[in-house]
């Protein structure tokens, strides 16, 4: 048994390496996109404080021609949020605009995120949940992108980008996303009392990264208290007496994957 832990502590050790490199490698890319790109006039812009941001946001959506691409991670929208966002979403749509928007499966939990949701389909928007997303993101006409500056508070400062190369990466990461993502309309996984949710996949995955609860939440668009329900009911799925423990087991069912396995 202590041969089996040390086996999988050094595998999840090396999953939450490799995840924190992925991480440092996108940073690696918008920093050296930044610095080769200073003698180009409007390559990166900064804009800082929510009022700039959403008033440099609405200049590009009234500029914007083809298609409007979305990561919303907050998971449950604020009714303020969702009633400014209607005027420009209808004038957009009303113009044939193709708008396609990923949010958070935990959107489904919210009534009133759902509905904006679903006038959005209903209007010839396209709406997918995932369990997680990387960033918060938007890109317009695959032609700039904005990105936060830190994703802990997105509202202080946020970057445009322009420029083919990154703009390539973001619209490739959008669009891998996309194709696992789940129709608003479809549920996300079969229900089974054996086998974990989609979410809880991602519960178990963030887990392995060594994320704390908050954290967790955070990325799933909970609360703190829905995170620490989902950890007891994962364990009980797993007949697991830990978290650690859970997580090991969640590796021997294949319900997740580790480095090495």
């Amino acid at each position: 048994m202590k041969l089996l832990l040390a086996r999988q502590e050094a595998r999840l050790a090396a999953e939450k390496k490799r995840t924190e490199d992925v991480r440092l490698a996108v940073e690696s890319m918008v920093a050296e996109f930044a610095q080769r790109s200073g003698g180009a006039a409007g390559a990166i812009e900064q804009a800082t404080g929510i009022d700039e941001i959403r008033d440099r946001i609405s200049l590009l959506c009234h500029e914007v021609r083809t298609e409007v691409m979305a990561f919303a991670p907050s998971g449950a929208q604020t009714v303020e949020n969702m009633e400014a966002a209607r005027p420009q979403d209808m004038e957009l749509l009303e113009r044939g605009v193709r708008m396609r928007t990923l949010y958070l499966d935990s959107l489904r939990n919210s009534q009133p995120t759902v509905a904006y949701a679903t006038w959005l389909t209903s209007r010839g928007g396209q709406v997918r949940t995932v369990p997680t997303l990387p960033v918060r993101l938007l890109i317009v006409d695959r032609e700039t992108a904005v990105i936060p500056m830190d994703e802990e508070s997105s509202a202080d400062g946020a970057l445009f980008l322009k420029g083919k190369g990154v703009l390539t990466a973001l619209c490739e990461l959008f669009d891998s996303v996309w194709q696992r993502a789940v129709p608003l309309g479809d549920v996300p996984g079969e229900i089974d009392e054996h086998r974990p949710s989609a979410v809880e996949v991602e519960y178990l995955r963030l887990l392995s990264d060594g994320h704390t609860d908050e954290v967790i939440a955070r990325r799933l668009g909970v609360s703190p208290r829905t995170a620490r329900r989902m950890a007891a009911e994962v364990m009980e799925k797993l007949g697991a007496r830990s978290r650690f423990q859970a997580g090991v087991k969640a590796a021997q069912r294949g319900w997740i994957t580790v480095v090495g396995v």
